[in-house]
């Protein structure tokens, strides 16, 4: 079992930045694919990007160039720096893991979730 859990959400204007984090418990976190994900009210939760086991990454289109995914396997943690945010990045974003070591961009491939945290852009 992994539990997951988000930080770092919160209130910034458009061109700010944040930062997101989740922690995983568990001793097998390096060998999992882990993703962000979000969703905006009225809309479906869509994928934002991914790191696999090897330190892989992949991006949603509509974020590239201004959000990177990286991790931590010894602090078993993924992070999102998020940059140039505008309003349409206003969403709960979830953190989720894959018990398969590479990249998924369906949201039911993924096992583990955290609870979300909420970004709120301001235009």
């Amino acid at each position: 079992q992994v539990q997951l859990v988000e930080s770092g959400g919160g209130l910034v204007q458009a061109g700010g930045s944040l930062r997101l984090s989740c922690a995983a418990s568990g001793r097998t976190f390096s060998t999992y694919a882990m993703a962000w994900f979000r969703q905006a009210p009225g809309k479906e939760r869509e994928f934002v990007a991914a790191i696999n086991w090897s330190g892989s990454t992949y991006y949603a289109q509509f974020v590239q160039g201004r959000f990177t995914i990286s991790r931590d396997n010894a602090k078993n943690t993924v992070y999102l720096q998020m940059n140039s945010l505008n309003a349409e990045d206003t969403a709960v974003y979830y953190c989720a893991a894959r018990n398969k070591g590479l990249f998924n961009p369906r949201s039911d491939e993924y096992h583990y979730w955290g609870q979300g945290t909420q970004v709120t852009v301001s235009s």
